[in-house]
């Protein structure tokens, strides 16, 4: 399991958003806390809420809860740094929480041409479980190091609502769906105990070579041990081979491009969205392959 990552930084140089070019020498050890802080204010909005493409298929101006989950990821990564922006994130969201406690797919945007379809014709009215794990999965792994969020009505209210909806879950969700509620299973297990229940009932969804079809997607599109499983700390690991996980951790290493790069393996709704989410799988794959034991 090699890569260069040499090559991954000067990929990152030359295409990655600052953004990601700050998270990158964060990650590895080149930048600071403060830097990617100031990186991400770049997509703020004055209602506490994040957009302006912050999610690159969703280029709207406005704050939607799928740039919330990037925010938060963020704030994450960051640790042991706190700030107040996590905070007025959590109250952002709590404004637009429906009332079974989930968040919807998207909220409306005056300009819907620089979004993918699937946001721009999401009902704002209906909780989308997919887009209320993603987001309070990353809030959870903020409230490990930041009591303002730990302690926030918010993402108890969204916690309640994953929980809710993942335990009446009696035949297989959409690959996504699973996904994203493994990852917010494993980001609550340290503080809710009730979510390794859990898990062990969404585990009979998973087969053990960790490989799902995404129903939908692209040919060939589908998610693999690293996508439901990228940290190897995660409760969700247990659910799939070791043997798997191996082989998929040489996958990654193997598709790093000539250019230093990674991409993605799902649509892109535009030129410069598929760009960025390069960037963004960048430092993803290089996290990812840097935290699993060789």
């Amino acid at each position: 399991m090699t890569f260069d990552l040499s090559a991954a930084a000067s990929f990152m140089s030359t295409h990655g958003r600052i953004l990601d070019q700050r998270r990158f020498d964060l990650l590895t050890g080149d930048g600071g806390h403060e830097a990617v802080l100031a990186a991400l204010d770049g997509y703020r909005n004055p209602d506490g809420g994040y957009g302006w493409g912050l999610e690159p298929d969703f280029r709207a101006v406005e704050s939607q809860p799928t740039a919330g989950m990037h925010a938060f990821e963020v704030f994450a990564e960051v640790a042991p740094l706190t700030t107040p922006r996590a905070f007025e994130l959590c109250n952002w969201l709590e404004l637009h929480t429906l009332d079974d406690g989930g968040l919807p797919f998207a909220l409306p945007v005056r300009d819907g041409s620089g979004c993918a379809p699937w946001f721009a014709s999401a009902d704002p009215t209906v909780s989308a479980i997919q887009m209320t794990a993603q987001v309070a999965a990353n809030a959870q792994l903020v409230a490990r190091h930041d009591p303002a969020v730990a302690g926030h009505p918010w993402l108890a209210r969204a916690t309640r609502n994953c929980f809710d909806v993942i335990a009446a879950m009696d035949t297989a969700p959409h690959a996504y769906e699973l996904s994203f509620a493994l990852r917010f299973l494993d980001a609550a297990a340290d503080r809710e105990p009730k979510a390794r229940d859990l898990l062990a009932r969404l585990g009979r969804f998973v087969p053990d070579d960790g490989c799902i079809p995404v129903e939908g997607g692209i040919d060939g599109e589908t998610l693999r041990p690293l996508d439901l499983a990228p940290r190897p700390d995660a409760p969700s690991r247990a659910l799939i081979r070791e043997a798997a996980v191996a082989a998929d951790l040489e996958r990654l290493a193997r598709q790093q491009e000539p250019d230093g790069g990674w991409t993605v393996d799902f649509a892109s709704f535009s030129p410069a969205a598929a760009l960025e989410w390069r960037g963004y799988a960048t430092v993803q794959a290089v996290e990812t392959l840097r935290s699993n034991p060789a």
